[in-house]
């Protein structure tokens, strides 16, 4: 199976899963990587390993327009699956049909709480004990797709922001793999409107 990256600045998920790639674990290669940011750290790493990467300016179009041509880039390269790595923007309606069912994110928190931006800070201001991440298809909503995986990581007395993030990111590093995994070997399935689990 043949994936796109897209993502917006280090992209460490990226880098987690492409590691997992190298080691064999997931039946699939990266077929490009495309930024909205020309200068993500996230492209350099790709350059690195040899990878199609792509900076695209987002701010010289509109959604659409953008998102076309990152389209374009993916029918290009044949992609059958995409991943969001830390990507910051959301896709436009065209997008999302062209890949329906096939868009993957991880997100901080253990959706459907807190969705949107500075996730971890919803938390702690929440006063929740327990948050995590969430791997989900994406859809036309923010951050609203059916959740395929989610890991928890407990809140601590003293957290911060930062340091919630962090933790949490760890978990990200292994829960997307073994999401993505899944994905690759077509072992989900749906469930109602429970949205989706692994094959028994």
């Amino acid at each position: 199976m043949r994936l796109g990256i897209l993502l917006s600045g280090r992209g460490s998920n990226f880098q987690a899963i492409q590691a997992a790639v190298d080691r064999g674990e997931i039946a699939a290669r990266v077929a490009c990587v495309i930024s909205n940011v020309p200068t993500a750290p996230g492209l350099d790493f790709a350059r690195e390993k040899g990878l199609n990467a792509y900076a695209l300016n987002s701010g010289e179009s509109s959604r659409e327009a953008f998102d076309q041509k990152v389209l374009e880039i993916l029918t290009r390269h044949e992609v059958d699956l995409v991943c969001l790595a830390g990507y910051l923007r959301l896709l436009s309606p065209a997008f999302i049909a062209a890949y329906r069912n096939r868009i993957l994110n991880v997100h901080p928190s253990l959706l459907p709480s807190f969705k949107g931006l500075h996730a971890q800070k919803q938390a702690l201001d929440y006063g929740v004990k327990v948050t995590g991440c969430t791997v989900h298809y994406v859809d036309e909503g923010l951050d609203s797709g059916p959740i395929l995986m989610q890991a928890a990581v407990p809140v601590l007395e003293g957290d911060t922001a930062e340091l919630l993030g962090e933790r949490i990111l760890n978990e990200e590093h292994k829960l997307y793999p073994a999401a993505l995994k899944l994905a690759v070997e077509n072992m989900i399935e749906q469930r109602d409107n429970r949205g989706y689990a692994s094959r028994s």
